[in-house]
């Protein structure tokens, strides 16, 4: 692996950060502030890629650029994340690409850490944990189930653990190389782009580390609704990855859909045949609720209490995402082949 490029002076290597937002008025100005603030002595830009906001994520976006002249803005039209990133990568112009969301929130020594990793693992990208915060009691019961083994097994990302090798990361701080080599992200895939880019990534004999050292604060949904339609997507295009990479799967990403068809089948065997068929659904329900205490630890009551509804929420919503993902969505991801739209240049 080729050392990271740096200035005559032994600098630091410059740092492009890149961040697609829509509707982001919320955390935008947070999220680059924090960004501006990263205890890091090289070079840095952040490119905000604009998608179609109807809120005052364009307008804070302007004020920021005003304010430093290290942030700049490319638009999105289209909304879409994986063409935001594409569009933001282009536009920026150093070795390392650091992803950032509207709403993530990285920790003051993220970059720096990164890049040191970057250099002693001879990995293509490197990424840490979605540290889940709330703001109030439901996002703190969300964030809870986020970070707990009964909300999202054993992803590293979410969970914690040991520095090591892994299949996919949180957001990314990437070599350029390694994009330009893959072409960037695949535009078709609305949801579940970053765990293909890694997967094509890891397949061209690159190497996906996770390290604990890297944290990004991440704001879960705000409501029930949200939070369904998020891990509906999830489930629905994790199913797509699963087409397009045949092999890509594991018994991790089936238990949800596996626990929607057996709790399915309990209701309806408990309804038509023997009560004994809602020994399913109700088992589940004992199991989430059992698992919300040592989720909930150290929480308010009133977040503690809807621990459960989250677990529920996100198990559910995956699932029914998994079993019901159109294979229309596979053959138009496979039909385009080439995944990116980055300039050959």
């Amino acid at each position: 692996m080729e050392p990271l490029p740096t200035n005559p002076d032994k600098q630091l290597p410059p740092v492009s950060v890149i961040m697609p937002v829509l509707n982001e008025e919320r955390h935008l100005r947070g999220a680059v502030e924090a960004i501006l603030a990263q205890e890091y002595g090289g070079e840095m830009e952040v490119v905000v890629a604009l998608g179609p906001s109807s809120d005052r994520t364009d307008e804070i976006a302007a004020e920021l650029v005003r304010e430093d002249p290290r942030v700049h803005t490319v638009p999105n039209p289209t909304g879409r994340t994986p063409a935001a990133l594409n569009a933001a990568i282009e536009a920026s112009r150093h070795p390392i690409v650091v992803r950032v969301d509207g709403h993530g929130m990285l920790s003051p020594n993220y970059i720096a850490t990164a890049v040191r990793l970057l250099e002693e693992t001879g990995a293509q990208n490197v990424g840490g944990i979605m540290h889940a915060e709330g703001e109030n009691d439901w996002e703190d019961a969300v964030a809870a189930a986020m970070t707990s083994k009964i909300g999202v097994g054993n992803a590293a990302f979410h969970t914690g653990g040991e520095a090591q090798q892994a299949e996919t990361v949180f957001l990314g701080v990437f070599r350029r190389e390694a994009l330009e080599q893959q072409g960037g992200y695949n535009i078709e895939f609305i949801r579940a782009q970053d765990w293909e880019l890694n997967f094509r990534i890891r397949e061209a004999g690159g190497l996906i580390w996770f390290s604990p050292e890297l944290k990004v604060s991440y704001r879960p949904r705000p409501s029930v609704k949200a939070l369904a339609k998020q891990y509906k997507d999830y489930g629905r295009w994790r199913h797509v990855v699963a087409r397009y990479h045949a092999g890509s799967i594991n018994l991790r990403y089936l238990a949800p859909p596996v626990a929607v068809c057996a709790i399915a089948a309990g209701v309806v065997v408990g309804a038509l045949m023997t009560p004994w068929g809602f020994v399913i659904p109700g088992g589940y329900l004992a199991a989430i609720a059992a698992g919300s205490v040592p989720a909930g630890k150290g929480l308010p009551l009133k977040a503690r209490l809807q621990i459960p509804v989250a677990l529920a929420t996100m198990h559910m919503s995956w699932g029914w995402g998994f079993l019901t993902s159109p294979r229309s969505l596979a053959k138009r991801v496979i039909a385009s082949r080439r995944p990116a739209v980055l300039s050959e240049a």
